[in-house]
């Protein structure tokens, strides 16, 4: 899944990179997706997310950066853990300061299933914009 996300994340960049017209709503949405994966990889190491933007205004060239950040963080987090630490609980703070428990398993699936999410939305915007979406399906992945 996170090998397919990254790589998802990639094709993103790559597109909206390739058009002349940056659209802010698009990039707004992708922003969203590279800085909410930062604050969970953030909380899934047990450190301390609140002064983390989950919404900010970003170009394209600070996504670059956190595409490449976040792959390299999740990797590390993934290539360390161990599959009995899947079921192991973490207790952080959402944005608003309110404390949850969950699962890491939980958390990774939610992270992989709330981007894709926001690429569609971002394909859906592009296409909107006469633009071809970009094909993120995971099976033209593993193809």
């Amino acid at each position: 899944m996170y090998e397919h996300l990254n790589w998802a994340n990639q094709r993103i960049l790559e597109k909206l990179q390739s058009i002349e017209d940056e659209n802010q709503e698009v990039c707004r949405l992708f922003s969203h997706i590279l800085f909410a994966e930062k604050v969970w990889i953030t909380r899934l190491r047990g450190l301390d997310s609140s002064q983390l933007p989950i919404w900010s205004e970003a170009d394209l060239e600070v996504c670059a950066e956190l595409v490449l950040q976040n792959e390299k963080s999740l990797t590390t987090f993934l290539t360390d853990l161990a599959n009995t630490d899947l079921d192991k609980l973490i207790t952080y703070r959402n944005s608003k300061g309110k404390e949850f428990t969950g699962s890491i398993r939980d958390i990774l699936t939610h992270v992989a299933l709330h981007g894709h999410y926001h690429r569609g939305q971002i394909n859906a915007r592009l296409r909107a914009d006469g633009i071809e979406p970009v094909n993120i399906d995971f099976i033209t992945f593993v193809r």
